[in-house]
């Protein structure tokens, strides 16, 4: 029985959706699918967030404190906060000067309350009530974790910050210490889930750092969810420079398994002559849907305009919204 017969509501109710991934990704696929008061929602939305950021504020507590990385969870929690304009923006804010220059108030307020009540996770549970959170945020690893990459030139990197800089062709990631251990409660919900999503975001440093943690791969290929990429508008300077759809595939794969996910949801509509020229300059362009080598990875592709264009190429928050009830709508079915 799937979660949508359990709780029919009219057809309001829509399944249990996890979200994985980090960065900037996460957060906005969040605002996206956050309850919208008479339309249809997910009857749980949860998220599991990467904790290996090693730069600005975070990788400052982390070196200081040896608190686990608060700055991706922060902003994810924003994302899905109910409370007045003035706490989010109050959380989101950043010191300017003194010794706290470039420290988020949330990062800090975060790494205070983990200090309270001995516990990080403890911590981002506590935050919930404190923000209204319309979800469920976990953080991928109870542990400190350190990306190691190695690139095609031979190079070992330690760190997010520093395989972000050497902007090189990363032929490997992984993680130290390599067994660390997520939340029970983030392995239930992966378990439990109708839909999981995967992305969009860096690839080698806020997607695959979750898929990496062995209890995370293993809850992922146990749960009868469908487990969806949300593939990346654009390739991303020094991390993915000239990945098609299906290199990302495969980069996924080779970092955790086969049935990590069974579909490919990708953007069919074309930049501007304009934005198309800025991004050529910039080194990225649109990640090109390559469906053969898409279909030999025996992947269901679902392709849709997902594209809001401004100064940058971003997800629509309405298009992406859209697509994913629908995928949910066909998860449930198959359940």
């Amino acid at each position: 029985m799937s979660s949508f017969d359990r709780h029919p509501r009219q057809g309001l109710s829509l399944g249990r959706v996890v979200a994985i991934g980090g960065g900037t990704g996460l957060p906005a696929l969040l605002q996206s699918l956050r309850p919208i008061k008479g339309e249809p929602s997910f009857e749980e939305l949860k998220a599991i967030v990467t904790v290996a950021d090693t730069g600005g504020s975070s990788g400052r507590l982390r070196r200081d404190l040896g608190t686990l990385a608060p700055g991706d969870i922060r902003n994810c929690l924003v994302a899905l906060s109910g409370a007045p304009d003035i706490l989010t923006k109050l959380f989101q804010y950043r010191f300017t000067q003194g010794e706290l220059e470039g420290h988020s108030f949330g990062n800090l307020f975060i790494v205070a309350l983990a200090e309270v009540t001995g516990d990080f996770s403890a911590a981002i549970e506590k935050l919930h009530d404190i923000l209204a959170i319309k979800g469920q945020i976990y953080p991928s690893a109870r542990e400190n974790v350190e990306l190691v990459a190695q690139f095609d030139d031979g190079e070992m990197v330690m760190g997010e910050e520093a395989i972000s800089r050497k902007r090189g062709r990363i032929a490997g990631i992984s993680i130290y210490p390599p067994h660390p251990a997520p939340p029970d409660a983030a392995l239930d919900a992966l378990r439990d889930a109708d839909l999981i999503l995967v992305g969009p975001g860096s690839l080698f440093t806020s997607i695959i750092p979750n898929l990496l943690v062995p209890k995370i791969k293993n809850a992922i290929l146990e749960s009868r969810a469908r487990k969806v990429f949300v593939c990346n508008l654009a390739t991303q300077p020094g991390e993915t420079d000239g990945f098609r759809a299906s290199d990302h595939v495969r980069a996924l794969l080779a970092h955790s398994a086969e049935g990590v996910i069974d579909t490919i949801l990708v953007n069919t509509a074309k930049l501007s002559g304009e934005l198309e020229k800025n991004y050529e300059e910039a080194g990225s362009s649109l990640v090109e849907i390559d469906e053969d080598s898409l279909v030999s990875l025996n992947l269901s592709i679902v392709k849709k305009d997902l594209l809001a264009e401004g100064e940058f190429a971003r997800h629509d928050p309405r298009k992406l919204r859209q697509a994913i009830l629908e995928l949910m709508r066909t998860a449930v079915e198959k359940i």
